[in-house]
């Protein structure tokens, strides 16, 4: 059996659905407003449809009547037309404006809601770049869409129809005789639309290539200076530049196409309605105002007519940038809203893996059935190799993923049965890259607890050791920290994160080598302000220096997805195992002088 034809309705973003979804579902809400936008349009147009029909009248008053009353009545009644025109034109631009801004803050407000909703794995398929384009143009498109159709609607399809009356008015033949030219004409702009759909995604996505290589080197740009990768930079967005004006370019070419077509059966028009309104006039007598009239209703019809041949092409290119927007928009969530789940209620906060496994991909295993308690009120350490699967243990406590196989209980409640919201308002997390937003360190300290007063700030604050360093900035606690933090050093960035985690007051603590980036000194404070922290609350904390979790309660060995050990710092020594073999590696590593010229003779204190 022959499969059935493909339908213009098949594709949900084909011009025609995604139009129509567009105007039933963001057009409609302002509907009221588009009515009159299209009684001004309407307006519009018939003032201009009654200028033109006017004009013959004038020429008929001054060649044909004599009268000098009727054509100063006549100019006035034109003057009103003009005016009324003006006015229309006016208030639809602004209404229309008003409109548009009020979708586009919608859709982008839409957008930054479902990214919200998705899970930490969405964002490592694609640079957040695209995202950031599809925020801006792709809201931008659908605004312009809307735009596009109410003004094609109401300005140029009335202003036609009007006008096309004045001329059919006037001379019924000489109107029929200049519709020939409209069949050709949009069968040649049917066959440019198709390229134009694919120029515009590329050029969308070339647009977001630039945004992603200068927002890299901007966040970057200290590594870019450090390696002296200007130019490799520039030659980037340069390549990324060069394909987004050379698609510009061929869509310049494509879409312009029909220009040349629509002048050349434009002008033929015209030329042929001179020849026979000129005949009658000089061979039957007929009124030189008639023929003046339907030129004029003639020429006026001419700009509207183009826009209305053109207007599938103009929506092809808009209707991508749409698309790309609520394609994000239409997706299932990857972290729906969960609000309706049972919350977490904490008695201890004991915190148990039990059988869990886990895997990014599924071919390959982070966690293998990993089995361990963390007592409540106190701290478990765990350390290992690199990849073991320790980051992913915090990831999955904090439910950025769900567990491919087993169980994680608190308090015995298994967390996959609770909301998240409940589980992250409960657990205060750390990381080794500590991230600041824009904004003042009372803000970014704030930021733990809504609505947290002067004096909580205040006193999370010297909890954490950044009470003084901050009261030394001129500004105090209402100091800018710059993008991303880059206004204070690293031991202060994460001294203001363990601020805001000890004012949130979480019963359950999670730190991911919260130090392994600082010097002695910074760690120092920093260890002091965990300690904090800590005081009392469970713990899981991920460490690289073995010395900063000696005391912790229980240290667990995670290697290869596994808990191969545990026990306390003197116990796992005395097994000698993979703890004390790190351990002692640690040790050789600390106490091993390696001398900064090799070549250099030492002294017997190190120096040459």
């Amino acid at each position: 059996m022959r499969p059935s034809p493909r339908k213009i309705t098949d594709d949900p973003y084909g011009a025609y659905r995604l139009i129509k979804r567009l105007v039933a579902e963001q057009g409609a809400t302002y509907w009221r407003r588009y009515l009159l936008v299209l009684i001004l349009m309407a307006a519009g147009s018939g003032a201009g449809a009654g200028t033109a029909y006017l004009f013959g009248k004038v020429i008929n008053q001054a060649y044909i009547y004599r009268s000098v009353s009727g054509i100063v009545t006549l100019s006035a009644i034109i003057i009103g037309l003009f005016t009324v025109k003006g006015l229309a034109i006016y208030w639809q631009s602004v209404i229309l404006s008003r409109i548009s801004n009020a979708i586009l803050a919608h859709n982008q407000r839409k957008l930054f809601a479902k990214l919200m909703q998705e899970s930490v794995g969405f964002y490592s398929r694609s640079h957040s770049s695209e995202y950031l384009n599809r925020l801006s143009a792709g809201a931008s498109s659908i605004t312009q869409v809307l735009s596009l159709v109410i003004t094609t609607v109401g300005r140029d399809f009335f202003s036609l129809i009007g006008l096309v009356v004045v001329m059919v008015s006037q001379d019924p033949v000489l109107s029929l005789l200049c519709l020939v030219v409209v069949p050709p004409l949009f069968l040649f702009v049917r066959k440019i639309i198709q390229r134009v759909k694919q120029l515009a995604r590329s050029q969308f996505i070339s647009s977001a290539s630039i945004m992603e290589t200068v927002q890299e080197s901007l966040q970057g740009i200290r590594t870019v200076k450090a390696f002296m990768l200007e130019h490799e930079m520039k030659e980037r967005v340069d390549r990324s530049i060069a394909a987004v004006e050379f698609h510009a370019n061929k869509m310049a070419r494509i879409s312009n196409r029909s220009g040349p077509l629509m002048e050349v059966l434009g002008g033929v028009a015209i030329a042929s309605a001179l020849m026979y309104g000129g005949y009658r006039v000089i061979t039957t007598n007929a009124e030189p105002g008639q023929f003046f009239s339907f030129i004029t209703a003639f020429l006026l019809a001419y700009e509207p007519a183009k826009r209305l041949a053109r207007v599938n092409i103009d929506l092809s290119g808009l209707l991508i940038g749409a698309r790309m927007l609520l394609e994000i928009v239409d997706g299932p969530a990857s972290e729906p809203d969960d609000s309706s789940k049972p919350a977490l209620k904490l008695s201890n906060a004991q915190i148990e893996f039990r059988n869990v496994m886990f895997s990014y991909r599924g071919d390959h295993p982070v966690l293998k059935e990993m089995n361990f308690v963390a007592p409540p009120g106190k701290i478990t350490a765990l350390v290992g190799p690199s990849g073991g699967g320790k980051s992913t243990i915090l990831s999955l406590l904090l439910r950025f993923y769900d567990v491919s196989g087993g169980e994680i209980l608190i308090d015995g409640q298994n967390i996959a049965d609770c909301s998240r919201g409940s589980i992250r308002g409960q657990t205060a997390y750390v990381g080794q890259d500590v991230y600041l937003f824009r904004g003042t360190v009372r803000e970014n300290i704030a930021f733990g607890k809504s609505h947290a007063t002067d004096d909580e700030i205040v006193a999370a604050a010297k909890a954490a050791y950044a009470h003084d360093f901050i009261l030394s900035f001129p500004q105090g606690y209402d100091t800018p920290v710059g993008e991303h933090g880059t206004q204070l050093s690293g031991g202060q960035r994460q001294r203001v994160a363990i601020a805001r985690a000890l004012i949130k007051n979480a019963p359950i603590i999670l730190l991911d080598e919260a130090t392994a980036a600082l010097d002695s000194e910074s760690e120092k404070l920093v260890q002091e302000a965990i300690a904090h922290l800590c005081s009392g609350r469970t713990t899981i904390i991920i460490a690289h220096r073995l010395h900063t979790i000696m005391h912790a309660d229980q240290i667990l060995v995670i290697e290869d997805g596994l808990a191969v050990e545990t026990g306390q710092h003197d116990e796992l020594l005395e097994r000698n195992g993979r703890y004390a073999a790190f351990f002692r590696l640690q040790q050789r590593e600390a106490n091993k002088v390696t001398p900064l010229f090799p070549g250099a003779k030492q002294t017997g204190d190190g120096a040459s």
